[in-house]
């Protein structure tokens, strides 16, 4: 991600890095190594949001160095000024490299910037440690892949020296994004109600949003819950996975799938805390799926989109991955060593003729499954996607 990023910065003269809390962004951001020097100003600090009283008169300052700007959504009037800067700066030649805004969400970050900063912007996401991460890690020290999975992806979470320090650490973060957090992106809602709602998603990880049956159980009407989700959604917490969208005749699901985005978070909100609990209980195989796909998605050239495909008659694919190109690849993913393949993938497959088919297992081997479908592991086929150009 340093690489992408200093590409970025590079080509634009604003970029902004998007992920939930604790993933990292601050500590990227000055981990930086541009050639020149740079000012870090944390907007949650009261500190550092009065020497931004007068923008103009702080930023003048720095006009050669790269200004950061971390939890820019706590002071959304600064892109107005930014804006002014920038183009000043673009007449001058200093038309690159000006800013790195840093933000816990994309929901206010994505409005903000997108009125106020349009072309003068990137977007980057940084989200939790994936498998690809890991296997670049100091082999001394990096925690096994099942350790991944069981503790999630934040590096706090990751690095922990045992399962039940890691469970306390994602518990905690649980509750300071809902007693927190959450509170300064919208109207107050209810923690407790948050959580429940939160728990819920969990335990229909992987499914078919039921929006009437989470409203039912939580007592609230059918907007409610959209809000809710919307609001997890932006905050990066939780993925909305939409259908397949493609005009085949076909009568397909109109409803997504949910899918609780870091698989430790997920295990905390169901109270699981070792890959043995996870392994007897009925998330794991929705665990594995969500871990999957959050990796596939991570390791992807920008521009794939990603969706699934069910029909009313049972055809179904896990992940679709429309590739630059409209190139589309069918990934089937299974938790188990000894792959099989429904007979509703195959549906599916002839239906949408995909350009590649593939079964993710829990397995290292490479091996054809016959009807030009592969089973692989998941390294591999992240790291065949990361070499897409």
């Amino acid at each position: 991600m340093t690489s992408v990023l200093a590409q970025r910065l590079a080509e634009v003269p604003a970029v902004a890095l998007m992920g939930p809390r604790q993933v990292g962004k601050t500590t990227l951001a000055l981990n930086l190594h541009l050639g020149k020097s740079s000012v870090y100003l944390d907007l949650e600090s009261e500190t550092d949001r009065a020497k931004l009283g007068d923008p103009e008169l702080y930023l003048e300052r720095h006009t050669e160095d790269l200004v950061i700007l971390d939890e820019v959504h706590r002071m959304p009037d600064i892109f107005q000024p930014l804006r002014g800067m920038i183009d000043q700066g673009r007449r001058t030649g200093r038309g690159t490299g000006r800013f790195l805004l840093l933000g816990s969400a994309s929901i206010d970050l994505l409005k903000q910037s997108g009125e106020t900063l349009a072309g003068r912007v990137g977007y980057l996401e940084l989200t939790p440690i994936d498998l690809l991460d890991l296997v670049t890690a100091d082999v001394s020290t990096r925690p096994s892949p099942h350790t991944l999975w069981v503790h999630g992806g934040f590096p706090d979470s990751l690095l922990s020296s045992n399962d039940a320090q890691s469970m306390r650490w994602r518990l905690d973060f649980i509750r300071t994004y809902l007693e927190r957090d959450i509170p300064q992106f919208g109207p107050r809602i209810p923690a407790e109600t948050l959580r429940r709602f939160w728990t819920m998603l969990a335990h229909h990880h992987g499914g078919l949003l039921n929006a009437a049956q989470l409203a039912r159980g939580l007592g609230v009407d059918g907007k409610t819950v959209t809000h809710y989700l919307d609001l997890l959604v932006d905050l990066l917490l939780v993925r909305r996975l939409p259908v397949w969208h493609g005009n085949l005749g076909k009568r397909l699901v109109r409803s997504p799938k949910v899918y609780v985005r870091d698989s430790g978070i997920l295990h905390a909100l169901l109270g699981l805390s070792s890959y043995d609990e996870i392994l007897g209980h009925p998330i794991a195989g929705p665990s594995w799926e969500g871990f999957v796909i959050e990796t596939l998605l991570a390791a992807a050239p920008a521009g794939t989109d990603a969706s699934f495909y069910r029909t009313a008659a049972g055809a179904e694919i896990d992940l679709v991955l429309t590739l630059p190109g409209q190139r589309l690849w069918a990934i089937e993913i299974k938790l188990g060593k000894a792959p099989t393949v429904d007979r509703g993938f195959h549906s599916a497959c002839a239906d949408l003729a995909p350009e590649r088919r593939f079964v993710v297992y829990a397995g290292e081997e490479r091996y054809p499954m016959g009807n030009e479908t592969e089973a692989i592991s998941l390294l591999e086929l992240g790291e065949a996607l990361v070499a897409i150009v």
